[in-house]
């Protein structure tokens, strides 16, 4: 029993907590490999008390799948993903990890389960994902009962196999009460589940709270009730959890150090519930990882983490320093990273982040691009090029969805035919489509969007002599759309490759803009040697609209596309959501000028955006509504 007549001395007492309290630290830090910024986003929000949904407990208890390899399973929630143990070789995995997560009723709900295949040496296979609403879930299931979710091909939506999940969500008492318990245990020396008055007042004077010190001897005695001088750890946990409601007498969390908002009782108690669950090491699931490919990742990712050479960042504020680019997925909340060649990176970075570079740009680089760009575009749209479409699907995997796509893939006769796909009907909904004053999506792409031109160049584009007259060309009236609102669509090789009409209105002139084929990739678009938007060939399209007064949109050529299409004509009348054309092979980009004070563009893309933090998007998404109706804008035939 904890009744203090142990020979052990008061200091060596102390002494074993503090020990137990450095443990927990060092396995926190251990579970956190990889960038450091991640942790940081997720604690450093504040969450209000109108929208804490609870602390949810989920857990991947195993798998079926059909066939035997070493399994893991990684959960991406918001901007977080965890990661399980890997499994032996089996079809049957068992993982059963757990981890906490912060649910908010405005807030990210929506976990992503993938499930990969750890046979490769360098990197592991994705081969099926779930995905689970955790609030909906635990409504549906409140007693946190095992349910099977099918596993889906993220290529084909086919299923591959079965997932075994349990979630439950903790009632805010209870999961203060729980903490506190967990707290108490670290002193609980001999761990039969009572606490003498000399255990708890250790753990009192180690909060370093002259309250806490003050009140040792009252809180005790009041959860003493028999007077025996020997309490139960649940005795106390009640106990103190009314007590940190009232008045708090935790300063710093005990895993971390980090000092604690006295005022802020509900953060408090959020961040210290979870910070310990990490510390203790009770739940199994690693973290600290951006995204679920990021976790993935086999021994070359771990051997870059003990080099402290991590390649991934959040946001581009200073240029493309990493080679792995992250975005946001407006629809899940949680990161995503997009797939190029390291290669490429490493080709794109010593081409547009040096001075050397851009000397080689000057010295007659550019002609190359377009050379090679004609020559590219020519051979995919060979017949031999049909090869090259199921290499472009692996390796794309689960970035790219044919269940969406209106022909078979034996429809596609060459690589460019099957870059230009069609979608089905109705696989892109437009937002609000009876109401003109609402814009929306003009393509599948990574989006960031500011209110002025300012923001823009401020946030994002770093390019020299970059402006919005120069982006027109010296043929379009740009005074309208100087300080106005700037909407950059960037398409990436695995996009589907139509854009559409953001607005209702009529066509009112095409304007073509001779150029360079740099390529659009953020690596080019913050180089401070270049400015791609400005140099590159394009075709300018002004649509007149009675919402929105004059829109600029503005198609942009980039490496390795050969030729912009357009299916409009001029006086033509489009409704939002109208295709007006297409990009041939490659990567490129729509950037869409709104007038000044015409348009309020939606604060979730206006918030990534101001991170330096692309959101990916697709066609038909709301974009923003316009400001009251402009009197003077004319439809022009």
């Amino acid at each position: 029993m904890g009744n203090g007549n142990s020979t052990e001395t008061k200091e060596s007492r102390r002494s074993k907590m503090r020990q137990k309290l450095q443990n927990l630290r060092s396995r926190r830090r251990l579970r956190r490999p990889g960038s450091g910024s991640v942790s940081g986003l997720a604690s450093q929000r504040s969450v209000s008390a109108e929208d804490f949904a609870g602390i949810a407990l989920l857990t991947l208890i195993g798998a079926e799948m059909k066939f035997k390899d070493k399994w893991l399973a990684c959960v991406s929630f918001g901007e977080q993903t965890f990661r399980t143990e890997t499994s032996d070789s089996t079809d049957k995995p068992i993982w059963n990890s757990e981890k906490k997560l912060l649910l908010e009723k405005n807030g990210p709900t929506l976990a992503r389960i993938s499930v990969f295949e750890t046979n490769r040496l360098l990197k592991n296979n994705i081969i099926g994902y779930c995905e689970l609403d955790l609030l909906e879930f635990v409504v549906q299931e409140p007693d946190s009962t095992c349910k099977s979710f099918d596993l889906l091909d993220p290529a084909s939506s086919n299923v591959v196999g079965s997932m075994f999940i349990s979630c439950s969500v903790e009632d805010p008492v209870e999961t203060e009460t729980r903490f506190a318990k967990r707290i108490l245990s670290i002193v609980d020396y001999n761990e039969d589940g009572h606490l003498s008055f000399s255990e708890f007042s250790d753990l009192m004077n180690a909060f370093g709270n002259l309250v806490a010190a003050n009140k040792k001897e009252e809180l005790f005695k009041a959860a003493d009730l028999n007077g025996d001088g020997v309490v139960t750890i649940d005795e106390l946990a009640a106990l103190l959890a009314v007590q940190q409601e009232q008045e708090p007498i935790i300063n710093s969390c005990p895993v971390c150090g980090e000092a604690l908002q006295l005022s802020d009782k509900l953060n408090a108690m959020i961040h210290m519930t979870l910070c310990f669950d990490e510390g203790t090491g009770n739940q199994t699931m690693t973290g600290g990882f951006l995204t679920d490919r990021q976790a993935s990742y086999g021994w070359m990712f771990k051997l870059s983490e003990w080099s402290h050479l991590s390649t991934y960042d959040v946001g581009l504020n200073t240029g493309s320093s990493a080679s792995h680019i992250v975005v946001i997925d407006r629809k899940t909340k949680r990161l995503v990273e997009e797939l190029i060649d390291s290669k490429i990176v490493m080709s794109m970075r010593a081409i547009y982040q040096s001075k050397i570079g851009l000397h080689l740009m000057d010295q007659g680089a550019k002609e190359i691009l377009q050379n090679l760009s004609e020559k590219q575009g020519k051979k995919m749209n060979s017949v031999e090029s049909a090869q090259n479409i199921p290499s472009f699907l692996e390796f794309f995997k689960d970035q790219i969805n044919m269940a969406e796509v209106k022909y078979p893939l034996d429809h596609f006769k060459t690589f460019n035919e099957f870059f230009i796909r069609e979608l089905k009907p109705g696989a892109r909904p437009i937002a609000c489509m009876d109401r003109d004053d609402v814009a929306v999506s003009a393509a599948d792409c990574r989006l960031i969007a500011f209110q002025s031109v300012d923001d823009s160049t401020r946030f994002w584009i770093k390019g020299r002599k970059f402006s919005i007259k120069g982006l027109l060309g010296k043929d379009v009236h740009s005074d309208a759309f100087l300080d106005g609102s700037l909407v950059i669509f960037r398409l990436a090789p695995q996009d589907y490759h139509r854009f559409h009409s953001p607005v209702s209105g009529v066509i009112e002139k095409f304007v073509d803009v001779p150029g360079s084929l740099y390529t659009v990739n953020p690596i080019a678009v913050n180089s401070k040697y270049c400015n791609v938007f400005t140099e590159n060939k394009r075709t300018v399209v002004i649509i007149s609209t009675a919402e929105f007064g004059k829109v600029a949109f503005v198609a942009i050529g980039a490496t390795m596309v050969g030729s912009i299409t357009f299916v409009r004509q001029e006086g033509d009348h489009v409704k939002k959501g109208d295709e007006l054309g297409y990009f041939s092979f490659g990567g490129s980009t729509v950037i869409c000028v709104f007038e000044k004070d015409s348009m309020k563009i939606d604060e979730d893309l206006l918030a990534n955006s101001g991170r330096s933090l692309e959101t990916l998007i697709t066609v038909g998404m709301q974009l923003g509504v316009s400001f009251p109706k402009l009197e003077n804008c004319v439809l022009e035939p």
